[in-house]
């Protein structure tokens, strides 16, 4: 069932994140009424769920207020009547947007043995007029499915390609005979797609040594399968021009470069290069590779 939320921060004092309010995301119904917890808990096939997950759909969204510096954040999210979705993992605001296109991944069920509506998740487009409006609305970028599922970490490669990485978990690795993937595809912009985008795989992941003797000999010593758990790309700039979202990546070139990073077993971070090319974008000798 739906239980965990999307929240937003809204500091006092911009340069002092010490206090401030503490917000979550609530989607309304065709009539204008709130989608809360109380209703898809006790209802986890709510037509809600499965219009909430189809191409083309589109619900208006505001923000509400939580009680300050609430010890449950869960509790309080409930309490004051905001939307659960199904595990939000991630979210990145697309750049050129002004701050207004908010993107967040849903991981879902992680088990094909679930019947119940949004069981392999999302990745879902939030949009506002800007990052402190009081309301904007909700649509579906990506629906998964069994071959597509557990969405984890996201990050813009380009103004409009979206990379998102999977944790589908072991139950589900074995359900499919699949390892975690990596994928790519363009968002549809201020256009709510009615049909799914074209998705290209980019990573395809493999057990590394520590993940393949747990999984052979002592399983639970490493915490099961390899999981992609980050996705990266950045110029590197510190400064609040470098807030990811803020400029139009560039990867590959002008000092951008892409990581991810693999935990439950070696815990390796990978970087991302161009065939043929260096890791900066450059063509330094003895800097070529390919990962």
């Amino acid at each position: 069932m739906p239980n965990s939320f999307v929240y937003r921060f809204r500091p006092e004092n911009p340069n002092d994140l010490s206090t401030g309010t503490l917000e979550a995301l609530q989607v309304l119904r065709r009539d204008g009424s709130p989608v809360t917890a109380g209703q898809l808990q006790a209802n986890p096939v709510d037509q809600f769920i499965t219009d909430l997950h189809t191409y083309g759909s589109s619900f208006q969204t505001r923000w509400v207020s939580l009680a300050a510096n609430p010890a449950d954040s869960t509790a309080a999210a409930k309490a004051k009547g905001a939307t659960p979705f199904k595990r939000p993992e991630n979210g990145v605001f697309r750049p050129g947007t002004g701050f207004g296109e908010f993107y967040f991944t849903e991981t879902g069920d992680t088990d094909n043995r679930s019947d119940l509506p949004g069981a392999f998740g999302a990745v879902f487009k939030l949009s506002q007029q800007g990052p402190s409006a009081d309301g904007g609305t909700i649509s579906p970028a990506l629906i998964g499915d069994v071959q597509h599922t557990g969405f984890d970490n996201i990050q813009f490669a380009t103004r409009d390609q979206l990379l998102v990485v999977e944790d589908a978990g072991d139950t589900q690795h074995g359900q499919r005979n699949a390892l975690d993937s990596g994928y790519v595809f363009t968002v549809s912009g201020d256009r709510t797609s009615r049909s799914g985008p074209q998705v290209t795989r980019w990573l395809a992941e493999g057990r590394d040594a520590s993940a393949t003797y747990d999984a052979l000999f002592s399983p639970g010593y490493n915490d099961g399968d390899n999981e992609i758990t980050g996705i990266h790309v950045s110029d590197g700039d510190p400064g609040i021009g470098g807030v990811l979202g803020a400029k139009l990546p560039q990867p590959f070139t002008n000092g951008w470069r892409g990581f991810w990073t693999q935990q439950h077993g070696d815990n390796i971070t990978w970087e991302l290069r161009r065939e043929g090319g260096s890791p900066r974008g450059g063509d330094e000798q003895g800097q070529s590779g390919n990962r």
